[in-house]
């Protein structure tokens, strides 16, 4: 029941009222954002697919939040564009399943993209400690554990 009420309040047009030029123009520049994080994403993952001189974990661990990011310009961004607009032309029936998809994506998405930023910065500080031994204790099995423990935790707690 919290939600329906939460989702009758967000998807209200009294809410809206007076805001409709800003969120035109949080959509149009969402929307170019979207496009550019997408193409953005796509070209590091060309980069990153050619360039074999990177430790793989390290690679993976790129990857990983790269296609994060590109997943948020792909989902999150459009959502929330897709949740301005039913706002603006008063849809509140949209309204209503855009929302949750949207906090959704967006919750889930950026988190993850933390975790990973954090898994990064981890393995930095372990390269700096570990010298030599690195690439013997930080191998590509750990990661992938690491990795997919991050998606299922996140995924749980949602």
């Amino acid at each position: 029941m919290q939600v329906n009420i939460t989702e009758q309040v967000l998807c209200s047009s009294d809410l809206t009222t007076g805001l409709h030029r800003h969120l035109t123009f949080l959509s149009y520049l969402n929307s170019f954002l979207s496009v550019t994080a997408f193409l953005k994403n796509v070209l590091i993952l060309i980069a990153l697919h050619k360039e074999s001189s990177l430790h793989p974990p390290f690679n993976l661990l790129l990857r990983t939040l790269v296609t994060t990011n590109l997943c948020v310009g792909l989902t999150a961004e459009p959502l929330a564009v897709s949740y301005w607009m039913s706002e603006v032309n008063e849809h509140s029936n949209i309204c209503r399943f855009v929302l949750p998809a949207a906090l959704l994506a967006g919750s889930i998405l950026c988190l993850v993209s933390l975790w990973i930023l954090t898994a990064i910065s981890v393995d930095s500080l372990l390269a700096l400690l570990l010298g030599v031994r690195y690439k013997q204790v930080v191998i590509l099995k750990l990661i992938y554990v690491i990795v997919i423990t991050i998606s299922i935790v996140r995924l749980s707690f949602q």
